[in-house]
């Protein structure tokens, strides 16, 4: 059984393709945001920020879409500064580099 390592530890190659493989999308406009935020920031990606994008992860298509299009707030467990930053990732790789 592996250590616990802190939030702030870089992602391997093996976690960060396993991260990539969850955030496969059903709507092109959530793959345009991940694909974008990835190409951005995954040699930087933490364990932390793996786990607050998992969290988003989670929701349904449409909730995802209108949390990065800024239509809706954050809501329920997913209000903690991890999330709220991952998001903001998110959303700025909507635009262009």
């Amino acid at each position: 059984m592996e250590a616990t390592l802190p939030p702030d530890t870089l992602l391997d190659e093996r976690r960060l393709s396993k991260l990539r493989w969850r955030c496969r999308r059903g709507l092109l406009e959530n793959d345009l945001f991940i694909e974008r935020f990835f190409a951005r920031h995954e040699s930087g990606l933490t364990l932390g920020q793996a786990g607050a994008l998992e969290a988003l992860m989670d929701l349904s298509d449409n909730d995802l879409l209108d949390l990065l299009l800024g239509r809706k707030p954050l809501q329920g467990d997913l209000v903690r500064d991890d999330v709220t930053q991952v998001l903001g990732l998110l959303r700025a790789a909507r635009q262009p580099v």
